[in-house]
């Protein structure tokens, strides 16, 4: 996560930031298309939250991921996402330099996000390898747990990035620029711990879970092939249900990882090349966009997504025991 396109020596060295060249009303679309994208990520995001939270029925530990990352998708939309268009609009940091650290390490704790997609892709393979296993062990409470680890982790993480890159002491500001510098080993480290790895568990789970899924599919099909009444035909629902919900996830993990990876590509080639503070920039709003993409994934594959959403804008869910509405069919 080099972000610089200085030397070390040289960082502030004839930066100024450049005039505005785009006309008036071009200027003003800008902002009206960046205002619309922050609002629909965090309205999106807020109706899956309010969504799995209201509905009891919801509460399951495949949806308590699904909210998790929701929340951390909605505070990207907040705090991400505006002085980021915005830094990008302007072409020069307006913010000052006390806001800069601070942008710098949200964003940092925010990246908690590629371990929640980690923790889903493992939830899958449970529930579908093993599911006596995954359903014992496996529990609302046992899942807010991990997430709890999970966030303990990276939040130490992103505290130990900044205090032993001297990001909080010696931060260097350049004028009307906003940058988090690393040496060469927290580079590498950034790199390994933040993308190489997770992306590693998350190809290799989602590999086993469509193999596994593959393999139910032809024994549902051999099963109801054999020549039985009726009424004594066997519909496995819930090894459908959890196919079902490994082939959804795994669109969000893909759409994720398509999003991601160009930005940690140049992370990585930052460190070898002098790569543009605009191309980080617009890599980033790339990452970003996956946060206002997924609400869109769920409204398109999750029946009960769509249900709730009609609910919670019509109001519905002020109504007397609207938590115990049927949203899933059993």
């Amino acid at each position: 996560m080099n972000l610089t396109e200085f030397n070390q020596s040289d960082r502030c060295v004839h930066f100024s930031c450049p005039e505005r060249s785009v006309s008036p009303a071009v200027y003003i679309l800008l902002y009206v298309c960046s205002a619309a994208v922050v609002l629909l990520t965090m309205c999106g995001n807020l109706l899956v939250i309010i969504s799995v939270f209201h509905f009891k029925q919801l509460h399951t530990p495949s949806n308590i991921l699904v909210v998790c990352l929701s929340v951390l998708d909605f505070l990207i939309g907040i705090f991400v996402m505006p002085p980021m268009l915005i830094w990008t609009i302007e072409s020069c940091w307006i913010f000052g330099r006390v806001f800069c650290t601070i942008y710098w390490l949200m964003t940092s704790f925010l990246s908690i996000s590629t371990y929640t997609v980690a923790q889903i892709a493992v939830d899958r393979y449970l529930a579908l390898s093993n599911p006596f296993l995954y359903i014992n062990i496996v529990s609302v409470r046992f899942t807010c747990f991990v997430i709890g680890v999970n966030w303990a982790v990276v939040v130490v993480y992103g505290l130990a990035l900044f205090v032993f890159n001297g990001n909080f002491t010696s931060f260097v500001m350049c004028p009307g620029e906003c940058f988090l510098f690393e040496n060469e080993v927290w580079t590498v480290i950034d790199i390994i711990y933040l993308f190489i790895f997770p992306l590693f568990v998350i190809i290799i789970l989602y590999t086993r879970v469509f193999v596994v899924a593959k393999k139910h599919a032809t024994a549902i099909r051999e099963l109801n092939n054999h020549p039985q009444p009726k009424t004594q035909k066997i519909t496995p629902h819930s090894m459908k249900s959890e196919r079902k919900a490994a082939k959804v996830l795994g669109i969000l993990v893909s759409v994720f990882l398509m999003c991601l990876i160009p930005y940690f590509i140049c992370c990585f080639l930052s460190s070898i090349v002098t790569i543009q503070a605009e191309t980080i920039r617009k890599v980033i709003i790339i990452v970003c966009l996956n946060s206002t993409v997924n609400p869109f994934i769920y409204a398109l594959f999750y029946p009960w997504f769509r249900r709730c959403a009609k609910l919670i804008i019509s109001l519905r869910i002020f109504h007397t025991d609207s938590s115990l509405i049927k949203i899933q069919k059993k």
